[in-house]
């Protein structure tokens, strides 16, 4: 049976993995070392909770692969260091809590009742000072607005304009753009009232769900 001392060591292998992927943020890195992902996962998945692969936890969801929570990590932290995050797509917890080792405010909305349950279990057991919210994430957080950075964890068929209206000038919104099968990861920079795009790697994410997102799709 593995102990605080194995998974430690796992974490490391993790950390160092991630790093030979070019992950090279030394804060990014500092908190994957930090934030224990064996907490976030099923029981049953524990023993391979440090390997780079996404992970069912429960309803139809899943725990994204590290590299790509890292990846995603690395494009706010390079341009919004600092301030105020909202995550949408809480999951298990575990983006969130890696935001909170970066030492933003973090702010997260779950749509789905019982994993936002599970990950408030978990994140109220670490201490963590997240806030949470059960609701449609594509609406954002108008109360907490303006955000200095917002990262979506779930395939978006165009980028949610709402989220884009709660960006405060010069934050940026990271977010997987794209059809069901594969989407870019697209960073979008608040200038006044202009949005700049830039373009990243595919990746291939579980569909943004909600009035801005694949169940009401238009386009």
């Amino acid at each position: 049976m593995r102990n605080d001392e194995d998974m430690a060591r796992e974490r490391q292998e993790m950390v160092a993995e991630l790093e030979l992927y070019g992950i090279r943020d030394a804060r990014v890195l500092d908190a994957f070392r930090t934030v224990r992902r064996h907490l976030f996962v099923e029981e049953e998945s524990r023993p391979l909770a440090y390997s780079d692969s996404a992970m069912p936890i429960g309803l139809g969801q899943t725990i994204s692969q590290p590299y790509t929570v890292a990846y995603m990590t690395s494009l706010l932290v390079e341009r919004r260091p600092s301030g105020k995050v909202l995550e949408i797509g809480t999951g298990s917890g575990y983006q969130a809590a890696i935001l909170d080792a970066l030492g933003y405010e973090v702010f997260t909305i779950e749509r789905i009742a019982g994993l936002y349950e599970m990950a408030g279990r978990v994140l109220d057991a670490l201490e963590l000072p997240v806030q949470r919210r059960l609701g449609d994430g594509t609406l954002g957080w108008p109360e907490e607005a303006p955000f200095d950075g917002i990262i979506v964890t779930a395939a978006a068929p165009h980028a949610p304009r709402t989220l884009m209206s709660q960006l405060a000038d010069g934050g940026v919104l990271v977010v997987p753009l794209g059809d069901l099968a594969s989407q870019q990861m697209t960073v979008i920079r608040r200038r006044g009232e202009e949005f700049e795009r830039e373009i990243f790697h595919s990746f291939a994410f579980v569909p943004l769900c909600g009035r801005e997102g694949w169940e009401n799709n238009n386009e």
